[in-house]
């Protein structure tokens, strides 16, 4: 079908593709038909795709173009323009320049309006690269661990981790050491529905997760709460509403005027989202899931029923804008106490891949969004079956259209107060897997991104806040994909158990300096847990479908690989002696945090479970409610685990790697 096939190039699909294990792939006519379908393409008929693509073509040759991207001290092409124009730099300042097909070489980075005639456009100059470790500590290799916010403890008794907890942790990770603390998302979720914790599937990118803020800052600390070793979120986020209910009604008026200006500063979008967290407590009582469940005169955020309930629920709205200022002050907390305590980096922000589609973003900005799709992963090897995520992302005509700004804002809504950002699935800024809603993950299809935009907005955004950049490369990464990070400064990630040779690790001097060493990551399991085969176990208590012939199989496989593994260790200098036993894993934990130390990697990452030696994982792909997914809790305040002896050598272990 080739009508079907020319359509699909014109949206932006890609129909060959090459997987995870280096075999070409081809996209199915019905898949990618449905993709279509879900893109608003009519499928039924060889002049129906005929003439959706004349349509996509002829918007596209008939639209001017309002945002292009270069970069600095480049000529920056501009198909079809020609004259003199004018230039008005970020600062103000005007420059007359001529056009012939191309704009004159700029030399200074930022977002710049170019006006010829009566055509205006975004100019996006672009540095070289990404902030690196290097501008940050010149000559030093850092390190740092990756916390679960909500798993800290400190010494108050309270339900899950929070902002203030996170800040208490970062300096004591400071004062031994670290340079970084690599978070889990912050993003906004929704606080009236205590089943939806996971970080990752969030309301809102642009906000925070109210949850995390600190009352303690309002004279109002979080204690009493109840504490056990797994978060029970159905009793803890309620709990801890009510409890920042009760620092609102008890706000002062110097606080009255400080949620005033926040609530200035962060405009119509941050009142919106206000609204949309009001109107979803309200809705949700009625059994309201998304925003789609509301009445329909509730569906436009600028219409008069939006307008009536904030008057009637003024009082709710402004509770929200409340929790929004105390997050962000507390969250502003946390990063001076990880800088305070003597760390170069402070607060690595994590963002997540996309949002949910019943939340904020998809209500009040739903123009920015593909609608009737989810984004997801084809089969791989972290999920042989394929993976749908159940949230959605930019249209990339949206970004295009509006010059990137939803991008923009939330990119600097990760970096407002950190000194750094991972992104996850970096993949997503050059193609996405998308599957039509209720479809399985393997009838999907990549849609294509605009990644030279997004990078160089990238790169604009990371000096700005002299911030660096890691990107998630993991899973199914397209050719040519990571030289293009390499080149803008984006560091990759090298994970200890992708990185190897067969059954044997990869020396720690064949890892890329401009890159992210790790021990593992959320998603797989701890070093301790796969030596002990813990990962085995819950396949078997879960029934879940594996690559392995047998249970015996496994094991076998994985004798070898622990034996490939502790050769390794050997080799690079940081173990010694006989292999442990598979039920002795803090030895092995000891030579992971040493060997990803020695790597010539301008940072090291280490899950906060390898850095104590913990055996469980804090999420297992691909369950739900099997798996305690986004609810252990740490065993203790991570003063008194970072003091005792074992960690304490563990750390020094890293320490003198990093600075040998």
């Amino acid at each position: 079908m080739s009508a079907l096939h020319d359509l699909a190039h014109e949206a932006g699909l890609q129909i060959d593709w090459t997987d995870a294990g280096g075999q070409a792939q081809r996209v199915s006519d019905d898949a990618l038909a449905g993709v279509l379908r879900a893109l608003g393409h009519a499928t039924d008929s060889d002049v129906g795709l005929t003439e959706a693509r004349e349509r996509l073509v002829a918007a596209r040759s008939g639209e001017a173009a309002s945002f292009v991207s270069g970069d600095i001290g480049q000529p920056i092409p501009l198909a079809g323009m020609d004259g003199t124009g004018e230039l008005v730099l970020d600062d103000g300042e005007r420059r007359t320049v001529t056009i012939a097909g191309a704009m004159p070489a700029i030399d200074r980075p930022g977002y710049h309006t170019l006006t010829v005639g009566d055509h205006t456009l975004t100019v996006a100059v672009a540095p070289a690269r990404c902030f690196m470790v290097d501008d940050a500590s010149p000559g030093r290799r850092l390190w740092g661990p990756a916390v679960q916010i909500p798993a800290l403890r400190d010494g108050r008794d309270t339900a899950f981790g929070d902002f203030g907890t996170l800040g208490h942790s970062a300096r004591a990770f400071g004062a031994a050491g670290a340079d970084a603390v690599a978070i889990s998302p912050f993003h906004a979720l929704f606080p009236a529905d205590p089943g939806r914790f996971s970080p990752y599937a969030p309301s809102s990118r642009l906000f925070l997760n109210i949850l995390y803020g600190d009352p303690g800052l309002v004279g109002l600390p979080v204690t009493g709460e109840d504490a056990p070793d797994l978060i029970d979120w159905q009793a803890a986020i309620p709990q801890r509403i009510a409890h920042l209910r009760r620092a609102f009604d008890a706000r002062t008026d110097a606080i009255r005027d400080a949620v005033a200006a926040f609530a200035v500063e962060g405009g119509d979008e941050l009142v919106r989202h206000a609204r949309f967290d009001a109107l979803h407590a309200h809705f949700f009582g009625q059994g309201a899931r998304g925003w789609q469940d509301w009445p329909a005169a509730f569906h436009d955020p600028a219409g008069d029923a939006v307008a009536a309930f904030a008057r009637d629920h003024a009082d709710d709205v402004g509770f929200y804008l409340f929790c929004q200022w105390l997050a962000d002050r507390s969250l502003a907390e946390a990063q001076a106490a990880a800088v305070d305590g003597g760390m170069r980096l402070g607060l690595i922000a994590d963002l997540a891949v996309g949002m949910d589609a019943g939340g904020s973003h998809a209500w009040s900005r739903r123009d920015d969004l593909i609608a009737g799709l989810s984004i997801g992963a084809p089969p791989d090897l972290l999920g042989p079956d394929g993976q749908n995520w159940g949230i959605t992302g930019f249209s990339p005509q949206a970004l295009q259209r509006t010059g990137f700004a939803p991008f923009i804002a939330t990119i600097r809504s990760a970096v407002r107060h950190a000194g750094g950002i991972r992104i996850d699935h970096a993949m997503g800024l050059q193609r996405l897997w998308v599957v039509p809603d209720g479809r399985s993950a393997s009838e999907g299809a990549y849609l294509s991104y605009p990644i030279d935009d997004m990078l160089r907005v990238l790169a604009i955004e990371s000096q700005a806040a002299q911030a660096i950049v890691i990107g998630e490369d993991l899973g199914t990464v397209p050719e040519g994909f990571r030289p293009r990070l390499d080149a803008r400064g984006v560091l990759g990630m090298r994970v200890m158990p992708f990185e190897t040779d067969g059954d044997r690790l990869k020396p720690p001097a064949a890892y890329d300096a401009q890159a992210a060493a790790m021990t593992g990551t959320h998603d797989l399991p701890t070093v301790t847990g796969w030596w002990r085969a813990r990962d085995l176990d819950l396949i078997d208590e879960l029934g879940r479908s594996t690559r392995s012939k047998s249970r015996a199989h496994a094991d076998e496989q994985r004798a070898r690989e622990r034996t490939g593994w502790w050769d390794g260790f050997i080799a690079s200098g940081v173990a010694h002696g006989p292999q442990p036993d598979p039920d002795d894993g803090a030895p092995v934990a000891d030579a992971a945090l040493g060997f990803v130390g020695t790597t010539p990697c301008a940072i090291a990452v280490v899950p906060m479970e390898d850095v104590l030696g913990l055996i469980e994982q804090p999420n297992l792909p691909g369950t739900t409610d099997e798996h305690p997914n986004w609810r252990r809790r740490m065993p203790a305040d991570t003063d008194d685990l970072l003091g005792s002896d074992d960690v304490a050598a563990r750390i020094a272990t890293i320490n003198e790697a990093r600075t040998a």
